[in-house]
């Protein structure tokens, strides 16, 4: 391996405003939206197009040098830290709108393309682009895929991969790749499905073929509040047992309901222990039929008040205020950290309960804002960290968090990924044979493991070792 070999052929390719080396250059790139982790690469490259792509990935794996991928950086699980030794490839700058088919309902997008833009860009069509994490206005549709995002109305429109129809990808040996179609199904394995969540493990995204979804003719949103989380936990699963799935079911807490107010003015109640906010679309008969059914469902579930918005400014003010919960929460301590674990529906109750509990122990307080609907949640750890010892209890506490949610039949991460930060709990969630399919699949598609190495996938050895440490503290 040499870095100096790799510079030297790469400045013979780039022009120098696009290859970063410098100290100073290179400092704002060293972390993604998880700063506990960060890296100095030995470069930056920032990609305009897909011949860059190719020309980076072949001059790293002939010198063999670790790749690691950056969209807009607005990951929450190290996913995009640079590896030291290595290149960090930011593709924010390939970020065109390349092609807008009406007819098809899809949209062909550089990697870089900015989530919200999409739907802006297909709305006078009368369609949009439905995944909508809560990031959008920032994170870019090649990320999305990388991590398989959902968003506040992936419940009834689905995550990326159920949204995404055909990618381009550049393999580690720089060989272009085009990837899935805008027919239904297709012979062969299912790479398409295998890339998405991948975390720039296995290829580097160029392209996306976006499926688009046409515009609801009608939207109605409530918003319900309740005097105690197991309620309010309770109805969300009643109201997909009674046949409803609504386009959203959010979910806050009470910290997470009093921040948000002071941020924004939201209009929540103030003394509800939590709220749901739920949006009913589609056909104006259907949604209204809906909506009373729903609105009966949170009454005979200990709803204390059900409001319906009076219009689309109060609608927006409600959906404002769930999506700037973070920065919110960000005021009431001088550090947070969030993490994604995911539970089957009905067992949001038992989860929540002991993530406070487990908040105790750890002397650090926890706010809940989450995508309940698919029971995706998302506890923000608040923390000070000038103290010693914060982030080792943080960490300690995010552990015990995700474990429980394995321990009653959920998963680790819904749509932040795995990344750095939740490499440990692979071993909880998954058996050594079965984490040794995940690899044989990494070294088929990265033989040499240059792509964003250490990250997603932890080694056998490691996996022993942490569920020794486990057993011992057990």
């Amino acid at each position: 391996m040499s870095a100096e070999a790799l510079l030297r052929e790469l400045r013979s390719q780039l022009p120098s405003e696009r290859l970063l080396t410098e100290r100073e250059q290179i400092a704002p790139f060293e972390c993604d939206a998880l700063p506990v982790y960060c890296a100095r690469p030995v470069a930056v490259v920032l990609a305009q197009s897909e011949a860059d792509v190719v020309a980076v990935a072949g001059a790293c794996h002939r010198h063999r040098v670790p790749l690691v991928t950056r969209g807009a950086g607005t990951g929450l699980s190290a996913g995009a830290k640079p590896i030291e030794a290595g290149v960090l490839l930011v593709t924010a700058a390939m970020n065109r709108i390349l092609e807008l088919n009406q007819h098809a309902m899809t949209a062909r997008v550089e990697p870089g393309a900015v989530n919200l833009q999409v739907s802006r860009a297909a709305a006078p069509l009368g369609l949009y682009y439905a995944p909508d994490p809560s990031s959008q206005i920032a994170c870019s549709i090649g990320g999305n895929v990388a991590e398989n995002a959902g968003g506040v109305h992936c419940l009834k429109y689905g995550v990326t991969v159920q949204n995404v129809a055909a990618l381009r990808v550049v393999t580690s040996e720089g060989e272009v790749l085009s990837i899935g179609s805008q027919c239904l199904a297709q012979p062969g394995y299912d790479l398409l499905a295998l890339l998405h969540g991948s975390e720039g493990c296995l290829g580097i995204i160029t392209e996306v073929t976006v499926k688009l979804t046409p515009l609801p003719a009608t939207t109605r949103t409530l918003m319900a509040d309740f005097a105690c989380v197991r309620a309010a936990s309770d109805a969300v699963s009643a109201i997909v047992r009674a046949g409803v799935i609504p386009a959203a079911l959010e979910m806050m807490d009470a910290l997470a309901i009093s921040a948000t107010e002071a941020f924004c003015h939201a209009g929540y109640a103030l003394d509800a222990a939590a709220i749901l906010i739920i949006d009913l679309d589609g056909d104006p008969r259907e949604v209204e039929a809906e909506l009373k059914l729903v609105e009966g469902v949170l009454g005979s579930s200990g709803a204390t008040r059900v409001q319906l918005a009076e219009d689309d400014a109060q609608r927006a003010l409600w959906w404002k205020g769930r999506k700037s919960a973070f920065p919110a929460i960000g005021r009431l301590s001088p550090d947070y950290y969030c993490i994604d674990g995911t539970v089957p529906r009905h067992r949001i109750g038992d989860v929540l309960e002991a993530i406070q509990s487990f908040a105790v122990d750890y002397q650090l307080r926890v706010a809940n804002v989450f995508h309940a609907g698919d029971g995706n949640l998302h506890p923000i750890i608040m923390f000070d960290g000038r103290e010693p010892d914060a982030l080792e209890r943080v960490e300690g506490l995010a552990a015990e968090i995700l474990e429980y949610c394995i321990a009653v039949g959920g998963s680790i991460t819904g749509e932040h990924g795995v990344g750095l930060e939740k490499i440990n709990q692979m071993a909880v969630q998954f058996s050594d044979a079965e984490i040794a399919q995940f690899i044989a699949v990494k070294e088929a598609l990265d033989p040499v493991g240059l792509l964003n190495p250490d990250k997603q996938i932890p080694e056998l050895a490691r996996c022993q070792e942490y569920r020794a440490l486990r057993h011992a503290h057990e």
